[in-house]
């Protein structure tokens, strides 16, 4: 063999290793979907990341995230699926409401979708039964519309007498009619009136607290629905300007300054959607994982805001809270 042969075929076999170490060091991506801004990946994110890691699945050893956000405008969302299928996913985990799983699924047959959503996923379409999803999807179901009567329960107890209760809810949530239903037959229950508002939008949401107001309501119920969680500033900021006590569906409403919530631990059912990815990496068919439902639920009180609105928590409502911001 002449040298510059041997030069040549020495190089080319040094390659080879060192081609194959890459290839072996490709990862499989896992793919994060929200529907709602950036701040929900960097708050959901670890979550996802420890489901992962109880399921055997450590970041950068064994996958890679790819997370997308879009803002809060599902516009995005068919560009922001198509760039994960692009990657070759392994799996994609849809957040921030029902929409994003549904447009998943309506682009792919082939890519395991774990969804995280408050969103009933029988109505939403997206599985066959809760035990056996079928298809490509399953996930971790965060569905908090049963908990609207205890929510309102709550909110009387806290503002006792006969005063109007103001309850918004959004007209596009998927269960926004149970919703209305259930807390009308709530507030027939404990015989107090209630004052029901529409908003889908920031001008509606205004309007809706305009109307509150007219009707001079004693409290403000906040129903669930994804796009209120992504407007919490905004309707924690207008429950105190009318100093009105406001009961919510996550924590972190009171976190900046609202003051009481009650619903699903929506963290832990990020966690959960970590697992069932990792389970999928592992090779499990989303078909045959059962759809997680609910088992926490938290109380969380902010008693400085209490403070400022006049209010006294009842002893026996902070000791089974999960968390007091004083």
């Amino acid at each position: 063999m002449k040298r510059r042969e041997f030069l040549t075929f020495l190089g080319g076999a040094a390659a080879c290793p060192i081609k194959a170490q890459a290839q072996q060091q490709k990862l499989p991506v896992v793919g994060f979907l929200h529907a709602l801004s950036s701040s929900n990946i960097k708050l959901y994110l670890p979550k996802v990341s420890q489901g992962l890691r109880e399921a055997g699945y450590v970041e950068g050893r064994d996958f890679v995230f790819e997370a997308r956000s879009a803002e809060g405008q599902n516009d995005r969302l068919p560009g922001l699926i198509a760039e994960l299928i692009g990657l070759n996913a392994a799996v994609i985990i849809a957040a921030g409401g029902s929409e994003p799983a549904k447009l998943a699924k309506a682009a792919t047959s082939t890519i395991p979708i774990v969804f995280v959503s408050g969103a009933d996923p029988l109505k939403a379409g997206l599985i066959e039964s809760l035990n056996r999803p079928g298809g490509n999807v399953t996930g971790v179901s965060l569905i908090g519309s049963a908990l609207e009567a205890k929510r309102l329960e709550q909110l009387a107890s806290l503002v006792p007498g006969d005063g109007v209760i103001g309850v918004m809810i959004n007209p596009k949530y998927p269960d926004a009619a149970l919703q209305a239903r259930e807390l009308s037959d709530a507030a027939s229950v404990i015989k107090r009136p209630i004052e029901i508002q529409s908003a889908s939008t920031d001008e509606e949401i205004e309007a809706a607290f305009a109307a509150f107001a007219t009707r001079h309501v004693a409290a403000v119920l906040v129903a669930q629905d994804v796009f209120f969680n992504s407007r919490r500033e905004m309707l924690v900021t207008l429950a105190a300007r009318h100093n009105w006590p406001a009961i919510y569906n996550q924590r972190e409403y009171p976190q900046i300054g609202g003051l009481i919530s009650y619903g699903t631990h929506f963290a832990d059912g990020y966690r959960q959607g970590g697992v069932y990815a990792g389970k999928i990496l592992a090779g499990a068919k989303p078909a045959e994982l059962p759809v997680e439902q609910p088992t926490r639920f938290e109380l969380v009180v902010n008693t400085k805001t209490a403070a400022a609105l006049g209010l006294e928590i009842p002893a026996r409502l902070l000791a089974t809270a999960d968390e007091v911001i004083e």
